[in-house]
């Protein structure tokens, strides 16, 4: 029996819940298969992020959720781990 869905009838905007997902791997070439509007850090470290708008951002001793629209996560000063993408 599949899963109800409660928010089906919900209009999709960066306040609702996300639907897809996807493991990272760090890439200081490739962009990230969608623009995120969260990652999730699983295990601490720094996190090297390109965002939409063409920025490079370091955030040092990230751990938990950064909301952002972000298209990749550079391999380079990236020490976190189990990251997931979110949209």
């Amino acid at each position: 029996m599949p899963a109800t869905d409660d928010f089906a009838h919900n209009t999709a905007g960066l306040s609702s819940p996300f639907e897809h997902g996807v493991a990272v791997a760090p890439s200081d070439a490739e962009d990230l298969p969608h623009l995120a509007r969260a990652l999730f850090v699983g295990a601490e470290g720094d996190l090297a992020v390109v965002t939409k708008g063409g920025e490079t951002l370091l955030f040092a001793g990230m751990r938990g959720w950064l909301p952002g629209r972000i298209a990749r996560v550079k391999a380079t000063g990236t020490s976190a781990g189990a990251i997931v993408a979110v949209w």
